[in-house]
């Protein structure tokens, strides 16, 4: 028997963009595992899912337009599905390379995570200064979402 889980009330919204994917088939949740991201005009949200379970199928992808209702994934349900199982399922996730040659590495004194009104000021602050900065961000321009 599977469970389908469903985009939960989303309010005012329809048609809400998903920015990020967090689960692959296979994969084990424990309840109110992140399951995807979804980004409005106003803001991005995580959904978590509302059973715990293995993945069996994922019905979305990144940059699919997503409504209340519509369907995420499918999960067979695991009673008591600890967090050791989603450990054990995160271990077996390919590793982030890491540079062998020392050349490869980049160096720097800070490190500003996010360009939006508040990263993009404390880069260019930090520069002023004379550090050495690297900002972060996840998407391809610069700008939070109000200036994007």
């Amino acid at each position: 028997m599977f469970i389908e889980v469903k985009v939960p009330d989303l309010g005012d919204f329809s048609d809400v963009e998903v920015i990020e994917l967090g689960v692959a088939v296979g994969d084990v949740l424990a309840l109110e595992d992140p399951i995807i991201t979804l980004e409005t005009d106003k803001a991005s949200m995580e959904i978590p899912t509302t059973v715990a379970g293995r993945v069996e199928s994922v019905a979305v992808k990144v940059g699919d337009k997503v409504s209340e209702g519509d369907l995420l994934l499918t999960l067979s349900p695991m009673e008591n599905t600890s967090h050791a199982e989603v450990a054990a399922t995160e271990a077996k996730k390919p590793a982030v390379n890491v540079p062998a040659d020392p050349g490869d590495a980049v160096s720097t004194e800070v490190v500003v995570l996010g360009s939006g009104p508040g990263g993009y000021t404390a880069a260019f602050r930090a520069a002023d200064l004379g550090k050495k900065v690297i900002l972060v961000e996840r998407y391809a321009s610069l700008g939070g979402v109000c200036l994007n």
